[in-house]
C-alpha cells in the first residue's frame, strides 16, 4: 500500500507574524519557514505505518514554489521515500491543492493520503475534506489515534466535546491529523546530509489536469487588537464584582 502524505511550507510557528504595511497579507521577507506541524504529525504516522509494515511506500507532496523544495528534503531527512513538488506561483487556495493532490494520488496509485488537519497560515481546515470529495473517497478527520488493519480498513479516532469517537472506514480514504495523534521524531544529520543528494520529482499542475486558479480574494489582514494590562484586585468580593459589572461574563 502506498501513502501519499501532503505538507506545507509555513511561517515557523515559534517567530511572530508581521503584517505588510498595506494589509495585504503576511511579511515572510526573510522569515523563517517550516513544515506545518500539523503535516509533521501526518508524515509521522505514515512512516510509523511503514515501519510496521503496513505501508510499502511513503511519498511526501508539497503543491507552491520553489523555496518549497526546502521542506520536501526535511520530510526526505524525516524517511520519506520519495518527494513531489506540484510548481505553482504561490501556494493554492484549499480547493487548487485538492485538484492537485487528488490527481497525484491518482497518478501515483496511492491508497490513503495523509495531511494536517489545517495549515497554521490559512487555518482553512477544508483541503483533506475537499480531496476526499473529489476522489470519491472516504475520509476521517483531526485524528488523535490511528491504525491499518488487515480487511482493508482504518480504524480511527478522535477527540470530541464528550470523549473519544472511534470510526472505521475503508480504503482507499484520506486522513488528517491532529497534534495528539503522535510525537513526531527528529531528523538526525547523517538523514540530513542524505536528503540534499536526493532528487525531488517536479510536475505542472498542466500535467496533472488541476486548476491552481485563485477563487478567494484577500480584502484586507489586521493584526488582533493588542490585549489590556490586567489587573490586581484586594479581595473575592471585587473579582466577582469585576467578573459581573466590568467583564459581563457572570
Amino acid at each position: 500500500m502506498k501513502a501519499l502524505v501532503a505538507v506545507k511550507r509555513v511561517l515557523d510557528p515559534y517567530v511572530r507574524a508581521r503584517v505588510r504595511a498595506d494589509g495585504s497579507g503576511v511579511d515572510l521577507e526573510n522569515a523563517k519557514m517550516a513544515m506545518n506541524p500539523f503535516c509533521e504529525n501526518a508524515l509521522e504516522q505514515a512512516l510509523r505505518w511503514r515501519e510496521k509494515g503496513a505501508v510499502s511506500e511513503v511519498t511526501a507532496a508539497s503543491v507552491g514554489p520553489p523555496s518549497f523544495a526546502e521542506t520536501l528534503r526535511h520530510a526526505l531527512a524525516l524517511g520519506a521515500d520519495r518527494a513531489i513538488r506540484v510548481d505553482a506561483e504561490a501556494p493554492p487556495e484549499p480547493l487548487g491543492a485538492a485538484k492537485a493532490l487528488s490527481a497525484l494520488a491518482r497518478r501515483e496509485g496511492a491508497e490513503v493520503i495523509l495531511m494536517g488537519k489545517q495549515a497554521i497560515d490559512g487555518d482553512f481546515n477544508q483541503t483533506g475534506q475537499m480531496t476526499a470529495a473529489l476522489l470519491g473517497w472516504a475520509q476521517a478527520t483531526f485524528l488523535s489515534a490511528a491504525e491499518l488493519r488487515d480487511d482493508g480498513t482504518a480504524l480511527c479516532e478522535r477527540e470530541v466535546d464528550d470523549g473519544i469517537l472511534q470510526v472505521s472506514v475503508r480504503m482507499p480514504c484520506v486522513l488528517t491529523a491532529d497534534l495528539r495523534l503522535n510525537d513526531p521524531r527528529y531528523a538526525t544529520l547523517p538523514n540530513i546530509m542524505k536528503a540534499k543528494r536526493k532528487p525531488i520529482e517536479e510536475v505542472s499542475p498542466d500535467e496533472l489536469g488541476a486548476d491552481l486558479s485563485p477563487r478567494l480574494r484577500i480584502l484586507k489582514v489586521e493584526e488582533p487588537p493588542a490585549r489590556k494590562a490586567g489587573v490586581r484586585v484586594a479581595s473575592a468580593a471585587e473579582l466577582l464584582d469585576k467578573l459581573k459589572n466590568e467583564a459581563k461574563v457572570l
